[in-house]
């Protein structure tokens, strides 16, 4: 059996960026450690931070609360609102933000105090988006759909800005942008997904197109891991989504001359070489 590892697969550059700012402050901080939310959404990974003490503040008011402590933001970052509280509560901030979130967190604050709507395409209920929405003025919006795009209907006088979550289907981005584009306002689309994840994303679809069967691991709470199911299982069939190993049925892939195997951005490396090294010894 012929087997294709991508070589995109693994941890984005933010994501690694977080878990090492975390590793750092476990060996340095003399205060209690929390995280806001996951730093990922790998729950391997987070296990790890839980056995080496730090905590995880889940809700709004528990982040809110919290003081004199180090709270870590993570890659998803956090609203406006959230940032300041916790500075107000005298708590050690380690910003973890990824640069490209904060680069939209930026641009939502500055088209909103030009007067303009802001659109942000991308889940409603992801703590990126969340937390970019909390950035952006009154006038927002969060869509992910053609229904929700076809829907809109604002005073033809509005300028509209455009921006979407880092880890946006590239293709399905544009899809939107060009039904809004047709309504007739004065648009303004800044393209903010993530290169990295456009390059993974065009790399799995180009893999599953080739292959009998595809393996995409990451955690079941990742919202790109997802995204990269999806786009596989457009192009494969027979595609298979994971979290280590031991979720992997290999009668599945007994038939299967050729198996491709790609990772969202919070899978830690040792895991995906897990999986490559166990499916290429077994056939």
């Amino acid at each position: 059996m012929k087997v294709i590892l991508a070589k995109t697969a693994g941890f984005c550059f933010g994501v690694k960026r977080a878990v090492d700012m975390v590793y750092e402050q476990i060996e340095k901080s003399q205060k209690p450690i929390y995280t806001i939310g996951p730093i990922i959404h790998n729950e391997q990974v987070v296990k790890d931070f839980e056995n080496k003490g730090v905590m995880v503040l889940d809700s709004k008011d528990g982040v809110c609360q919290a003081a004199d402590s180090t709270i870590i933001i993570r890659s998803h970052g956090v609203d406006e609102e959230t940032y300041h509280k916790l500075e107000e509560n005298h708590n050690t901030i380690v910003d973890a933000t990824c640069p490209f979130v904060k680069k939209i967190h930026r641009i939502v604050k500055e088209e909103s105090e030009k007067g303009r709507y802001i659109i942000i395409i991308g889940n409603a209920s992801h703590p990126e988006v969340e937390g970019i929405k909390g950035w952006a003025g009154e006038h927002v919006m969060v869509l992910d759909s053609m229904e929700e795009a076809e829907k809109i209907s604002l005073p033809k006088t509005k300028k509209l800005s455009i921006v979407s979550q880092t880890t946006f289907n590239y293709n399905k981005f544009k899809n939107l942008v060009e039904i809004i584009s047709k309504k007739g306002y004065d648009i303004n689309v800044l393209d903010t997904i993530c290169n990295a994840t456009h390059e993974r994303q065009k790399e799995a679809r180009e893999i599953a197109g080739q292959v009998d069967a595809m393996i995409v691991i990451g955690g079941k709470h990742s919202s790109n891991t997802q995204k990269l199911y999806d786009i596989c299982h457009e192009k494969c069939e027979n595609t298979y989504y994971i979290q280590t190993l031991g979720d992997l049925d290999l009668c599945q892939l007994q038939p299967c001359s050729c198996v491709g195997i790609t990772a969202g951005a919070s899978t830690p490396n040792n895991i995906i070489e897990e999986v490559h090294t166990h499916v290429r010894a077994k056939f």
